[in-house]
């Protein structure tokens, strides 16, 4: 799919939707947006986004998407484009190396979590197991 590096180009088939080596988390340049959109319309510019991971959904584990005003004392900050993404220990573990990207699709407008390490997802990309 990639040859080298492309990074820079303007293909949307060229999009890199694996978090880059060493980083907790990444968000694809449309999250960023539409996480920058998110918050301004909530007047929450100066806070950031909280990814947590919940038990339940179809697969076992559920990805949890908030607003906050501020993290919390230990908390990871994963900074952005100008967006910060506040994620506690234990969901880290689980999120380590996930891109979020913001897809319109049949099933309607949302965020998705491409995650590496999911053995198994559902078809909503919302919930995963890490059980193969």
């Amino acid at each position: 799919m990639s040859h080298g590096t492309h990074e820079h180009e303007m293909h949307q088939e060229e999009i890199q939707i694996t978090a880059p080596e060493g980083v907790a988390l990444a968000l694809t340049d449309v999250a960023v947006e539409k996480i920058k959109e998110v918050m301004n319309r909530e007047g929450l510019a100066n806070g950031g986004l909280r990814v947590s991971i919940v038990g339940g959904g179809c697969s076992g584990f559920q990805y949890n998407l908030g607003l906050d005003e501020s993290p919390r004392e230990d908390d990871t900050i994963i900074e952005q484009g100008g967006v910060r993404l506040f994620v506690d220990p234990i969901s880290q573990q689980y999120v380590y190396g996930t891109t979020i990207d913001y897809v319109n699709g049949l099933h309607g407008a949302g965020f998705k979590f491409v995650n590496p390490n999911a053995a198994r997802t559902c078809g909503c990309g919302s919930s995963f197991s890490t059980e193969g």
